[in-house]
């Protein structure tokens, strides 16, 4: 029996509401609303194993476990060829950096993601896992400084930037389709050539699509803070992936970071500063690859308004 019941209570049974005992149906409602209550949060404890692109299996469901250990042990399918196909769910629980969203197209949104998704986009992922590493040179169709912009949005800097910067392609990667809808929309409009796509984590695009050496720059701007000190762990940047980031750019590449988050900020500057092949700089120092000047978006306008001060991070891939 519950701690909560007394002996003549149930929540089960629901006692006559017009009781001589006015405090008993009270006692049964608040008793049938806890257990509510607590079967909504057992739902909600249930590990959802996810990543942008790809299955979500119920982690903690023997049945679930069974489909999905049966799925993945069946044969091969072809590669996912359709934005929103699904690939093959972690064979481990995974820490994210990012929240889950539900996201809905416009009409018009939804006709230029068809039209153009398959020219300018890529998944992280696929049936058979991580995609392969990229080949810019065969994706914009030319040679040039590639910069990756982790957590991109709805594309505000990514578009002005590659405005001013026509010489240097573009990949920006978010795991909400949403906001890379605008951004392809836009670049639709604009008729911009040097921007490519990913949906997909941050982490998977870093990992697996570049090699060592590969990146000119890297941009995060105003990643996901996590204020809470139980999630600290899903900050994107700590030293494992700044490590990441310094092997992938090349010898004198860029890493520029901005934050209104204090904290958050600290620890960025505690783990570029600890990393050995990156220097910090400043937006003054001669002889940058890239321009490191960005637009104000609206999200830093009301953070600016809020008064959160703005953390500008830049550091430079020691030169060999």
């Amino acid at each position: 029996m519950s701690p909560y019941l007394s002996p003549d209570v149930s929540p089960d049974v629901s006692p006559d509401p017009g009781s001589t005992r006015p405090g008993l149906y009270r006692r049964w409602w608040q008793l049938r609303s806890r257990a509510a209550s607590h079967h909504r949060r057992q739902l909600l404890s249930i590990n959802l194993l996810h990543a942008a692109g790809t299955l979500e299996f119920m982690g903690h469901d023997v049945r679930m476990q069974g489909h999905r250990a049966d799925r993945l042990a069946g044969p091969a399918s072809s590669p996912a060829t359709s934005p929103d196909a699904d690939g093959a769910a972690y064979l481990y629980p995974r820490v994210t950096s990012f929240r889950s969203r539900r996201s809905t197209l416009s009409d018009a949104q939804h006709r230029t993601w068809e039209r153009r998704w398959p020219e300018l986009g890529r998944q992280s992922r696929g049936e058979r896992g991580p995609a392969g590493r990229l080949d810019t040179r065969e994706w914009f169709g030319r040679e040039a400084p590639v910069v990756l912009e982790i957590g991109c949005g709805t594309g505000t800097s990514t578009l002005a930037m590659a405005q001013d910067e026509p010489d240097v392609d573009v990949v920006a990667a978010d795991v909400y389709k949403r906001g890379l809808a605008q951004l392809l929309s836009a670049i639709d409009r604009e008729n911009i050539c040097n921007i490519r796509l990913i949906r997909g984590d941050g982490s998977d695009v870093l990992e697996y699509m570049f090699g060592a050496d590969s990146l000119t720059g890297v941009r995060v701007y105003f990643p996901d803070p996590w204020p809470k000190s139980r999630h600290h762990k899903r900050r994107l940047l700590q030293p494992p992936t700044i490590a990441l980031i310094a092997d992938r750019l090349r010898p004198g590449g860029v890493l520029h970071v901005a934050t209104d988050h204090a904290g958050y900020a600290e620890q960025i500057a505690e783990a570029g500063d600890g990393e050995p092949m990156l220097r910090r700089v400043d937006s003054n120092t001669p002889g940058l690859p890239l321009s490191v000047l960005r637009p104000t978006t609206k999200y830093e306008t009301k953070a600016q308004q809020a008064g959160s001060t703005i953390a500008e991070l830049l550091w430079e891939k020691r030169r060999l």
